[in-house]
């Protein structure tokens, strides 16, 4: 498929976006999931990345490593950008709503908040390769095969990481148990 759309053939092409399409959407679904419009933003920014993918296919070389490690650094970056841009935006507040609204409540959503906020503050304890492999695996769910590709690993070595990343986030929760007790 890599070949053929890099020889610009059309059906090549369009079954290599498909493919990029379908990888780095839920890759930007769970990157971008906590930002304002996030289902539109990864929408848009998985569209971003095949178009920039497509741009860069006449400039691609093949250095040994896998295109998925090429497509997931393009998504990186345009995941990052999108980060900040949704920081420099006023959020639109809803209109009064005229039905009664069952979901969580504000007691909730600070609870959850503050689990995914501390999420955030244990996985950047991390380098991050162990993070980018756990997004990958966890968030993302991709299979040790998939994820080795995106980052130039072998599966074994990515199962070795993970669980060496999962160990050391144990050991800290239970670090911040001992220090916090309920």
């Amino acid at each position: 498929m890599l070949s053929g759309a890099l020889a610009r053939e059309p059906r090549a092409t369009e079954a290599l976006l498909a493919a990029v399409h379908t990888m780095v959407h839920r890759y930007c679904r769970v990157r971008l999931a906590r930002y304002p419009a996030a289902g539109v933003t990864a929408d848009d920014v998985a569209q971003e990345v095949c178009i920039a993918v497509l741009s860069a296919l006449s400039r691609y070389v093949d250095e040994g490593k896998p295109f998925e490690a090429y497509v997931y650094r393009i998504a990186a970056n345009k995941v990052a950008d999108a980060q900040r841009l949704s920081y420099r935006h006023a959020l639109a507040q809803a209109d009064i709503p005229d039905v009664i609204d069952l979901t969580d409540g504000p007691e909730q959503l600070v609870l959850r908040d503050a689990d995914a906020q501390q999420v955030r503050d244990l996985l950047e304890t991390l380098p991050e390769t162990l993070r980018e492999l756990l997004v990958l695996r966890v968030g993302v769910g991709l299979s040790a095969e998939a994820t080795g590709r995106a980052l130039d690993m072998s599966p074994g070595a990515v199962r070795v990481a993970q669980h060496r990343a999962l160990a050391k986030l144990r050991s800290l929760v239970a670090l911040q148990a001992d220090r916090h007790p309920i």
